[in-house]
């Protein structure tokens, strides 16, 4: 295990279950992360993750991650995450990431021909594992707070004939504990209107009425006139309107963000397959933490959690098992933060 630590970024190259070992408790702000999804891709290692002979070892050996990540996160923490499911006898798991060593090109952990992934399942069943994995951190503790659905207009193509093209993944929220940090704020996207009036422009006249003054787009003062009263109505306490409140200011052109959210996937020229877009995350690390928290991906990947924490002012560690992704997701990130010639 070694580190390219660059102070307020690191990256530690090994397994995630020895690298949290090490960190401090409570260390951590917020976590977003997408482990390899179950049974789906060799990525040329004998201590990966993915590869279990059933979805329930999967779901076990993850559990174990997040009771590490657990430890690591502060008690008002927050952790999201990515996962997608996979079908038994799906054989997409036979390609390999582009990065394997010709002994690993020549002897893949998945073997060709294989079959079934499980004989605990029927073939070509959905597996759910998602929300198995998501329903065993919520008994091992965590809080499961939400699943957000990532829509993605530009899915992959699939050959299938007998069902829907996926076009979806999951994103949880899950918390340490029942309250934690949460900029709500930093959580809101545009409002869409819902009424003619929020849909027409300025100087729209319905037929027999006068020209509305066009959508509310920028924040605006709502003042009830009239209905601020010292006095108690008839039957009634003391009104709550005091003579002395002050009108709301109130961003109608904003909302809370939805639980769907259409976040197109982005070609990345490094050769890491599975990359969620920055647009993804930038949302999470946005609510869940503050300039100055720390981030941390304990499946680094091609470092697209670091970058955006970067990016925003927060601190970032990461891990990755296998060295080759560690080295895009270092030149990916010292490239945007410090040039293209930092490396030479």
């Amino acid at each position: 295990m070694n580190v390219r630590d660059y102070g307020h970024w690191a990256i530690h190259v090994g397994d995630c279950r020895d690298v949290l070992a090490t960190m401090p408790a409570a260390s951590v702000q917020a976590v977003v992360t997408s482990p390899p999804y179950f049974g789906l891709r060799d990525y040329g290692h004998e201590q990966q993750i993915g590869l279990e002979k059933t979805p329930a070892e999967y779901v076990a050996g993850l559990v174990l991650v997040f009771d590490a990540v657990r430890r690591v996160l502060a008690d008002d923490g927050v952790l999201w995450l990515n996962l997608g499911d996979s079908y038994n006898g799906y054989m997409a798991n036979q390609r390999g990431t582009g990065l394997e060593t010709k002994r690993q090109q020549a002897r893949k952990y998945i073997e060709p021909g294989a079959g079934l992934r499980t004989d605990t399942m029927k073939n070509k069943d959905l597996m759910g594992i998602p929300w198995r994995v998501a329903f065993a951190l919520q008994a091992a503790g965590w809080y499961l707070r939400q699943d957000i659905i990532w829509h993605k207009p530009n899915p992959m193509p699939e050959s299938v004939r007998d069902r829907c093209t996926k076009a979806h993944e999951y994103l949880f929220l899950l918390t340490k504990n029942e309250r934690y940090y949460w900029d709500a704020e930093a959580m809101q996207e545009r409002a869409v209107g819902q009424t003619l009036h929020d849909l027409t422009g300025p100087g729209y006249a319905a037929p027999g009425q006068a020209p509305n003054t066009g959508n509310r787009s920028k924040r605006d003062s709502f003042k009830r006139n009239g209905s601020k009263r010292a006095e108690a109505m008839l039957g009634q306490s003391q009104g709550t309107h005091r003579p002395d409140r002050e009108e709301s200011d109130y961003d109608v052109g904003m909302r809370n963000r939805r639980s769907v959210w259409t976040v197109a996937t982005r070609p990345f020229k490094g050769a890491h397959f599975a990359t969620y877009p920055e647009q993804l995350i930038e949302p999470c690390v946005a609510a869940s933490t503050r300039p100055g928290d720390l981030v941390l991906d304990p499946f680094g990947g091609a470092g697209t959690t670091g970058l955006v924490a970067l990016k925003q002012g927060r601190r970032a560690v990461m891990c990755e098992l296998n060295p080759a992704y560690a080295d895009i997701a270092e030149r990916r990130i010292a490239t945007a933060l410090y040039g293209e010639g930092f490396f030479g």
